[in-house]
């Protein structure tokens, strides 16, 4: 028995072959286009190009071509957008790791190049097979709250991605042919010839089709405990491989998800105080400061918006109340509203501040928010006031606001 995995006959699986290669990596063709798609809209949602503190990749170069001014219409647009890219990432796993021991005896296969075009195809599969790991992994650390990565997770993450992409479109178009081709006809395919398949195959334990029903069965699984971090009730207790997959954080009107607590975020009950917190508003026409009890003699108004966050966790509507962004721009000389610059009493953390376009501000359901549910905001949902806007990352809802700063940025 060969002992070298340079050797065929030490590959002796007999799944192996082209019609369970091409449909896995059928497969994995829309599911992976989807995650890219998905991941720029997730950062575009950033409006990275509108401030430095909202761009987490500032020498992105000629790869931040799609970028635009994020809408606030569909108010869910950002909710569903993650909750796609980061469930839908998870079930892929376990199609990529199939899809990887399909084809792992070709990464050892001698000579390791036979001619230049060979040598691109070698050099493509190791890029795609890298970056591969590379982004999942990474996706799935971030998923959980597990930075054990070097650097930012941001960075890292986008800039593997378009390694990764580059080689899989490379890939995609030399060998999608061939795969369409092979399902098409399945009927006349000699598995045993084919360079997938092992020369000396052990016997049989289960079929390719049975494999496939695992794959598929795994991928249902991690679907099951991963999508309800998207919903509230009991849906959510089903997420058990989400880090905001448990039991309602407390019942009544706040007892909702959140990322980060005020003990977190260095927020001391004494600066919060009705006595010691002011909200400076900043513009044209002058600064403002304004104590709760002013905010609440501005006209309030009412929104129906939920929160959704990177990991892929999401709330359902909550009913937050407070004042209108666009009438705080106007406190301060600005009836046409610009973009704000949105600071917060939060110490540490990388979106203490954070910018919003003159599209979100100017929405009517964009408020400086003092309630929740018919109740005031408990601190850790960032009493006194926080930022709610429609279809926006919930890292840019800024709890603790402390400043806003209207003008262009």
């Amino acid at each position: 028995m060969a002992r070298s995995p340079f050797s065929p006959a030490f590959w002796r699986s007999p799944l192996r072959g082209p019609w369970f290669t091409s449909v896995l990596g059928v497969v994995l063709l829309g599911g992976i286009t989807v995650l890219f798609v998905t991941g720029l809209l997730s950062y575009a949602a950033y409006n990275p190009d509108l401030s430095p503190v909202n761009d987490k990749t500032p020498d992105k170069g000629i790869l931040g071509f799609y970028l635009f001014s994020w809408p606030t219409d569909p108010h869910w647009l950002y909710r569903l957008n993650q909750g796609v890219h980061v469930t839908l990432g998870i079930v892929l796993i376990p199609v990529l790791l199939a899809k990887l021991w399909s084809v792992v005896p070709k990464l050892f296969t001698l000579p390791p190049a036979r001619s230049v075009a060979h040598a691109l195809e070698r050099i493509s599969l190791l890029l795609l097979v890298g970056g591969a790991l590379f982004e999942f992994v990474t996706g799935v650390l971030n998923v959980q709250l597990d930075y054990i990565f070097p650097g930012s997770f941001y960075p890292l993450h986008f800039y593997g991605a378009w390694v990764f992409f580059a080689a899989f479109v490379v890939h995609a178009v030399l060998k999608t042919p061939a795969a369409l081709r092979n399902l098409r006809r399945l009927h006349q395919l000699d598995e045993d010839k084919s360079e997938l398949a092992s020369p000396q195959p052990a016997e049989p334990t289960v079929s390719r089709r049975g494999a496939l029903g695992l794959v598929g069965g795994g991928s249902l699984l991690l679907f099951v405990t991963t999508v309800g971090q998207n919903f509230d009730g009991a849906l959510r207790r089903t997420a058990l491989l989400a880090p905001h997959g448990g039991a309602e954080p407390g019942g009544g009107p706040s007892g909702f998800q959140i990322n980060k607590t005020a003990a977190y975020a260095g927020i001391k009950a004494a600066e919060t105080s009705e006595e010691a917190w002011r909200l400076v508003v900043v513009g044209r026409g002058g600064t403002v400061r304004l104590s709760r009890a002013d905010l609440l003699q501005l006209p309030l108004y009412s929104a129906a918006l939920p929160i959704a966050c990177v990991e892929g966790w999401s709330t359902s509507d909550q009913w937050w109340r407070g004042v209108r962004l666009r009438d705080l721009a106007a406190l301060v000389g600005y009836d046409d509203p610009p973009d704000v610059f949105v600071e917060s009493l939060q110490r540490r953390g990388a979106f203490r501040r954070a910018a919003l376009r003159a599209n979100q501000v100017a929405d009517p359901r964009s408020l400086l928010a003092l309630f929740v549910n018919g109740e005031d905001l408990t601190p850790d949902h960032g009493h006194p006031a926080r930022i709610i806007v429609p279809a926006a990352p919930g890292v840019l809802n800024t709890k603790w606001v402390a400043r806003m700063t209207f003008g262009k940025l």
